[in-house]
Order: C-alpha cells, then structure tokens, then sequence
C-alpha cells in the first residue's frame, strides 16, 4: 500500500511537473518557452550565418559567436535565438535558425517561421506556417494571433475576425493576443 502511495505520489509529482506541463501544454501563447538569458546573436554583433554559444576560455564561461549548425546547440537554445532574431527584424537570419531545429514540427518553431516568412513580405508561405502550427495545437493563441494579423495584411478582414473569436473563445477578451489582434483589425478598419 505505501508503495502504491508512493508511486501515485510521484506519478501526479510527473504530471504536474513544469516540464511534463510545457510538454503536453495547450497554452495560449509561447510562454512556455520564455528564456530570460537568451542573447541575440544580433546584440553580440555575430555574423549573419552565427549564433551564440556559451563556451569556457581560461576557466571562465563567455558568449562567443560560433558559425551555425545542426546540433551546435539544443534545439531550445536554437529557437530562443532565432525567436530574438525575428522580433529584431532579421527574418532571414531567424529563418535560417529556425531551420537548424531538429524538430520541424514544434508549432513554437512554424510560428516563427510563418512570422518571418510573413514579416518578410511572403504572406502566403507565412500564413501556411501557422496554419500548420495550429493543426497540430488549436490552442496556440499566438500562432492564432500572427494568422489574424497575416489575413489583415492579406485584406482578409473576415478571415482575421474569425481567429479573434478562437482566441476569445479560449483566452477571454482581456488576453494579449486578443487585444493585440483586436488593435490590429480595428487600425485596418478605420
């Protein structure tokens, strides 16, 4: 019987665990990703085919530029860079990352690959991306936000109303991705 206490113990410890949570999460936005110490290659001035990595120089560890590359990095570490890189503006450099992610089929990672696609002018291949993100979790409300925004940039007004609604339908009407959506729309109505 104790054993049995136990196990069920660690059994729910699992499940509500942050990292057993993040792995099955249906979450409203990328939240479960935020990394608070990622540096953007950017900001350290890399080359645009480099990414940063912490590497030991004299027995101290330092940020230095490495060039890019499968498995240079975990995959974590490799979207938090290129998410940095998209939201700067260098969409081709975060693309670039995004595609050295082992796992394509993250929805984080088409997110920000449509957002870059999108951003950089190629709204028909970005708005694919978050469609492919949300099919495989209707729950992004991120993904949902950045699809509304590409049909408004497309002129899609109706199309961009409907993800409003899934948004509020799963997050209310006073979540950031609501607003930012709502703003988004109204700007292009008015």
């Amino acid at each position: 019987m104790k054993n049995l206490m136990i196990c069920s113990a660690l059994a729910v410890g699992l499940f509500l665990s942050p990292a057993a949570f993040a792995a099955g999460d249906s979450s409203n936005s990328d939240s479960n990703s935020s990394n608070t110490n990622a540096t953007s290659p950017k900001k350290l001035k890399c080359k645009k085919n480099e990414v940063i990595k912490d590497v030991v120089v004299d027995g101290k560890k330092q940020k230095k530029c490495v060039v890019a590359s499968t498995g240079i990095l975990p995959d974590e570490e490799l979207y938090q860079q290129a998410k940095l890189l998209a939201k700067e503006g260098e969409y081709d450099w975060a693309l670039a990352i995004l595609g050295l992610i082992e796992n394509q089929n993250d929805p984080r990672v088409l997110n920000y690959t449509g957002y870059s696609h999108r951003k950089a002018g190629r709204l028909e291949t970005g708005i694919a991306y978050y469609q492919k993100a949300l099919a495989i979790n209707p729950n992004f409300n991120l993904a949902r936000e950045y699809l509304g925004e590409g049909y408004v940039a497309a002129g899609m007004i109706e199309e961009a109303k409907i993800q409003l609604a899934e948004i509020a339908a799963r997050c209310g009407t006073t979540c950031e991705e609501y607003n930012d959506l709502k703003k988004v729309i109204e700007t292009a109505i008015n």
